[in-house]
């Protein structure tokens, strides 16, 4: 986000609107209704800004654009001018540093009018930072058919109740559970039956709120998935936007913190090889302190918190200090990988069992059962395994499995960053190498890799395999190109 969409207050400012054609007159229009004080620069306005123009008795000027117009202006508008005329009297708004809106010129802009939804008092504005305007429009009709036709003595019925219930609940997210329980619930219809029947439905909530006992700081252990955030749970995702602190992991995906409350507290935990920004022991307290302060506590961790996520290890803490907690498990890396490559990890004619593996080393080697798993008719996949890449694929060969064993890397799976190298198990760390892979990647071995080039969605990340793709199947892929995920399909990047 480079743009930072705010309200302003409008009663009292002053605006420069330039231009005189119908995209000069919708803004006038739009400025008039917010109580703008509007100066008009049109040396021919069209019919229907005349009309506004004597329907809000604006001030107008019938003359070109002089720099001196400027002053005393708060904010400015150039519409239905031609792009040559209008760079110029851009770069003298620039200079005096005002809010500048050039209609169908981005480029030029320092703000953009939103896609607006008006019930007032409640407003919705929704943009596209000036480049979609056929999609922001979209967005807001959208928004606007699941709103209730209510909004407006809504919004005035929560004011009244507002200091009201700050004063019961000083909690913010207890606070956000009991708006939330009415929005949802019976209240918005009520109104339709008129503003008491309303009234009697709040009071009636404060009394049977005021009755009932706060509960006690409760942690929730939450699964993030592997990194797309639509493939959080509904639950997760509400647990999230409820949380007064969130504890979160280095594999948490940017697009999933976006989604925390920004009134929540965020904390860092997360790991990496060589670099733990909190060592496990000290979370575990970590988790006990913050429960301990009445606070919604969210340990927020990539996949799921119960597979090479130490969940365990923190419940285990939590029960030993009896404190309240709820799991919320996650889609697991293995099953978000696999799923985007088109690798099925269980298969009737490949693989009839699945493991799941620690790939982390302790003192530079892997204490694992290499005979059973250099088994056939299975598959493995290998969490935090990418830096005994080497090892694992020695041991298992020499264990028995054979040397073309299809293997895949999934790095950063299901993300728009995701990449995928398919090669054999006797050259799989060469070349991993050559494509510079890096943490967090995930290895699957197995027949069940051999599936990834039919199944797999179209430009999924494949930077190749020993096999040549199918050329119906798959369209060249530029390596270094993102990969955008949506709704499980890979898409390309322009």
């Amino acid at each position: 986000m480079d743009t930072l969409p705010i309200f302003l207050r409008s009663t009292e400012c002053r605006a420069l609107v330039i231009g005189g054609g119908p995209q000069a007159t919708a803004k006038v229009r739009l400025l008039c209704q917010a109580k703008f004080e509007v100066t008009l620069i049109a040396e021919r306005p069209c019919d229907e800004l005349a009309g506004l123009i004597d329907q809000y008795n604006l001030s107008h000027l019938n003359t070109a654009f002089s720099p001196l117009m400027l002053q005393q202006q708060d904010l400015v508008i150039v519409a239905d001018t031609d792009p040559e005329l209008a760079a110029p009297i851009a770069s003298q708004v620039r200079q005096l540093r005002l809010p500048l809106n050039v209609v169908d010129q981005p480029s030029l802009c320092s703000f953009f009018f939103p896609a607006m939804v008006d019930r007032s008092p409640m407003v919705v504005a929704v943009g596209s930072q000036g480049q979609s305007p056929v999609l922001t429009h979209y967005v807001r009709r959208r928004i606007e058919e699941s709103l209730p036709s209510a909004l407006e003595p809504l919004a005035q019925l929560t004011a009244d109740y507002r200091q009201q219930v700050k004063q019961l609940i000083p909690s913010t997210t207890d606070r956000l559970d009991f708006w939330g329980a009415l929005l949802d619930g019976p209240l918005p219809e009520q109104l339709r039956n008129g503003a008491d029947c309303g009234k009697q439905l709040m009071e009636q909530a404060i009394a049977d709120y005021t009755a009932a006992k706060p509960a006690a700081g409760t942690v929730f252990l939450v699964g993030a998935g592997p990194g797309d955030p639509d493939l959080l749970t509904v639950k997760a995702l509400r647990i999230i936007q409820q949380a007064d602190v969130v504890v979160y992991d280095r594999l948490v995906s940017p697009q999933i913190i976006n989604l925390i409350r920004r009134d929540a507290q965020q904390i860092n935990v997360g790991k990496s090889m060589g670099n733990h920004t909190l060592p496990q022991e000290e979370i575990n307290r970590l988790l006990v302190k913050l429960s301990r302060d009445n606070k919604r506590v969210v340990r927020l961790k990539g996949g799921d918190p119960f597979i090479f996520g130490r969940g365990g290890e923190e419940l285990e803490e939590l029960v030993q200090e009896n404190v309240s907690f709820q799991v919320i498990p996650g889609i697991t890396a293995a099953s978000g990988s696999a799923s985007y490559c088109g690798i099925p990890l269980t298969h009737r004619d490949h693989a009839q069992s699945v493991t799941f593996v620690t790939g982390h080393l302790k003192s530079d080697t892997l204490d694992l059962e290499w005979q059973s798993l250099a088994r056939p008719h299975q598959t493995l996949v290998f969490y935090m395994g990418l830096t005994a890449l080497e090892i694992i694929a020695a041991q298992l060969q020499a264990h028995g499995m054979p040397a073309d064993t299809p293997v895949a890397l999934v790095y950063k799976a299901t993300t728009p960053d995701q990449r995928l190298l398919t090669a054999r198990l006797d050259n799989i760390a060469r070349r991993s190498k050559e494509e510079e892979f890096r943490s967090p990647s995930l290895i699957i071995v197995g027949s069940v890799v051999s599936l990834s080039e039919r199944l797999s969605p179209l430009d999924s990340g494949n930077l190749g395999s020993d096999k040549p793709a199918t050329a119906d199947r798959r369209a060249p892929i530029n390596p270094a190109s993102p990969l955008r995920t949506t709704d499980g399909v890979a898409l390309p990047l322009d």
